[in-house]
């Protein structure tokens, strides 16, 4: 019989914890089902497998960032907006790497409920760098060249890999200085 209180979705959020504590590429099952409190074969009642506890980690984590994303950049515009994005998806990735590490992940093909979460999120990129003027291909080169920077920073930085002492803060707004001054010169091009 499933443990009272169990549900599928308080399964992935204690996976999604032990993630963010061990790394998503260590996160076992046997994990998950200690930190619920239930053994192994009971886990089994509230998931498909791994796999299937990764995807559901990936969503949610794409919603909480989005969310968060969203809130950053409400009611600011151009640089500001690029900074308070960026800072948020910086703070995210430090705060929650398990998450950050499922986030990443594309959609499989046909998962409508993943795909429709990774559009919210690339919506919410979108319109915070509308103050660019950026459309169509230009928009979507912009959006995947400040994940990339992002990601790259942030990857970096949680893997330990700014050994010197200068502050990473200071790269990192200089980063965003580089966004800021590309995405314009696209916009008078």
């Amino acid at each position: 019989m499933p443990r009272v209180g169990l549900t599928p979705q308080v399964v992935v959020t204690e996976a999604a914890a032990v993630a963010d504590e061990v790394g998503l590429d260590k996160l076992t099952l046997a994990a998950v089902a200690k930190r619920c409190g239930v053994s192994l074969p009971g886990l089994y009642k509230h998931v498909d497998g791994l796999d299937a506890v990764k995807r559901d980690i990936s969503v949610l984590a794409v919603r909480e960032l989005t969310a968060k994303l969203a809130a950053a950049t409400s009611g600011v515009s151009g640089k500001e907006a690029l900074q308070a994005l960026s800072v948020s998806y910086r703070d995210y990735a430090m705060a929650f790497p398990g998450r950050y590490s499922a986030s990443v992940r594309a959609p499989a093909a046909g998962d409508r409920e993943h795909e429709e979460v990774a559009v919210q999120a690339v919506g919410v990129i979108d319109t915070a760098l509308k103050g660019y003027q950026l459309e169509g291909a230009d928009l979507i080169h912009a959006v995947r060249i400040w994940r990339i920077v992002c990601h790259g920073l942030a990857s970096l930085e949680a893997e330990g890999g700014f050994g010197l002492p200068d502050p990473v803060d200071e790269t990192f707004n200089r980063l965003i200085g580089v966004l800021d001054a590309s995405f314009r010169t696209v916009t008078v091009e």
